[in-house]
């Protein structure tokens, strides 16, 4: 199932089952238990929504997610469209809320970015493909 399948098949999964079936994402391999929320963007071009499954963390009332894209060069889409307009929709679990999206800086960013190591351990080696071309952001996700 190509990567853009299998996401569309998550998002459907998780709002049919509100999180039941895709909150926890066993990983590509199956190995894995992380949580998974639901981000809406506007698309930057178009104006359609996007949803997108996102591992995130947790840093008091905010939720995190980091844009690794895989550590590919460029920045994920849905990065592009928040940057373009950082109102967003978040979905965790059967609870929908409109959020506020910002990329967080300095030793904030840094200090997130370890939680967010720790949760999902392979954005260390996506933070090492991506170092040529860019740095990876962590979003910070605050309620509305």
């Amino acid at each position: 199932m190509a990567q853009r399948d299998w996401a569309r098949d998550h998002v459907r999964r998780y709002r049919q089952t509100g999180g039941a079936d895709g909150h926890i994402w066993k990983g590509h391999d199956g190995r894995g238990n992380f949580p998974c929320l639901l981000l809406t963007t506007t698309g930057r071009r178009t104006g359609e929504p996007r949803t997108t499954p996102l591992i995130y963390g947790c840093d008091g009332s905010d939720y995190i997610v980091v844009a690794s894209q895989g550590g590919r060069p460029e920045h994920p889409h849905w990065y592009l469209n928040l940057a373009a307009d950082p109102t967003v929709d978040v979905q965790v679990e059967a609870v929908s809320f409109a959020a506020t999206a910002r990329a967080a800086q300095g030793g904030y960013r840094e200090r997130l970015w370890q939680m967010m190591a720790a949760v999902y351990p392979p954005y260390e080696d996506y933070r090492e493909k991506a170092a040529a071309t860019r740095e990876i952001p962590v979003v910070v996700l605050s309620r509305a």
